[in-house]
């Protein structure tokens, strides 16, 4: 039994094997663990220690009408989730935003990050290396990529507090999500700034990054993708389909949003973004955990010319459509159902993700200001 769950095998062989002790260990048959139909091998790069898959459920959203720079035209979604409900709103929403022209979005910045920590003499040598870096970038930006084909080097902000100076390297990364790639090229960059400064390299990664945490300085400045999303409802349709009217919705929007958020300091200004980043992110792929940062979104609403406006934005959305759990079947297929697969199909699959979390943000701030929430969920979730 021990030799089984010692296995560090890649084979579906070793997969049995180890979950055969696992069982053996815990007394469990794992059955369904047990079925799946990728081959394992497929895996190699994205788990250690694999005993089978958890499936989860596989819904869709649309047709979405979307007017972006690189998204246009209309969109199914796949939705994995377990949350009743969820599909069905986000759906409504779909439909609601289609019958009015459709979702406009615009992406304005896409930097991946990481922000070392260097341990420095005192102020004045923060000082003097802060300058160094500054003075110096060209050659940084050789150092860090020589690493990486597609990684670019744009910006290096220093933040500092005593001996501790902290750098936060921004990167273009093209269709990667790039946390690797902007790691690896930035401690190639950080061993040379240490050589030449003597500020002593603590870890590459200082928290100033920041990396799936909440922090000001993401919502601030944006991570990964910073995206705008927006769409005007006319009255009729948002009596028709939502069962409301624009100033209810845009109050529940202020109340909610704004003002609620506000007093609880907040990082995200909205009514669920997180349930509809976590859904598309696990249907295609993405890293879960990066939902953190995702969630911080703002969602507005107004009044204009009698109909309601509605945005989103999301400073921090961290996407790929190649590496990391891109590569796996299921994720493949469901990144191919928008077009969205392989090379130069990341900005086109994060305006996609905005316009649907526009949508969900739309449908569930209409049935609160309906007062159809509580009915929806004991419909469907119960």
């Amino acid at each position: 039994m021990m030799s089984g769950l010692k296995n560090r095998g890649r084979k579906k062989e070793d997969v049995d094997d180890r979950r055969n002790a696992v069982e053996a260990f815990t007394g469990v048959k794992l059955t369904s663990i047990a079925s799946y139909s990728i081959d394992p091998l497929l895996a190699a790069k994205n788990i250690e220690n694999m005993i089978g898959c958890v499936q989860v459920p596989v819904g869709f959203v649309g047709p979405l009408v979307i007017r972006g720079d690189h998204a246009n035209g209309d969109f199914l979604i796949p939705m994995a989730t377990t949350e009743a409900a969820l599909v069905a709103s986000v759906n409504r929403g779909c439909s609601v935003i289609t019958a009015s022209g459709g979702a406009r979005v615009v992406i304005t910045k896409d930097e991946m990050t990481r922000a070392p920590v260097f341990k420095v003499k005192d102020v004045r040598h923060m000082v003097e290396v802060t300058r160094w870096v500054a003075d110096h970038f060209a050659e940084i930006k050789k150092e860090a990529e020589s690493t990486t084909k597609h990684g670019r080097l744009v910006s290096i902000q220093p933040f500092a507090a005593g001996r501790s100076l902290f750098l936060r390297f921004s990167y273009e990364t093209g269709d990667a999500m790039g946390m690797n790639m902007a790691t690896i090229a930035t401690e190639a960059a950080a061993k040379y700034i240490e050589k030449e400064t003597g500020a002593v390299l603590v870890s590459i990664s200082g928290n100033m990054c920041t990396d799936k945490k909440a922090a000001a300085i993401n919502f601030i400045l944006g991570r990964g993708k910073t995206v705008h999303v927006d769409a005007l409802i006319p009255r009729e349709i948002v009596d028709s389909k939502l069962h409301t009217t624009p100033e209810s919705v845009a109050e529940a929007s202020f109340r909610k949003n704004q003002v609620g958020s506000g007093l609880a300091l907040a990082y995200g200004f909205n009514a669920h973004i997180a349930n509809i980043l976590a859904a598309i992110f696990i249907a295609t792929g993405q890293d879960p955990a990066q939902i953190v940062e995702g969630s911080m979104g703002m969602t507005t609403c107004e009044v204009v010319d009698h109909s309601l406006y509605i945005s989103v934005r999301l400073p921090s959305l961290e996407v790929g459509t190649v590496g990391g759990g891109t590569r796996l079947p299921c994720q493949r297929e469901a990144l191919a159902m928008m077009g969205c697969l392989g090379e130069s199909k990341a900005k086109k699959f994060a305006e996609i993700v905005a316009a649907t979390a526009l949508a969900g943000e739309l449908s569930t701030l209409a049935a609160e200001a309906a007062g159809e929430l509580a009915s929806a969920h004991k419909a469907l979730g119960r």
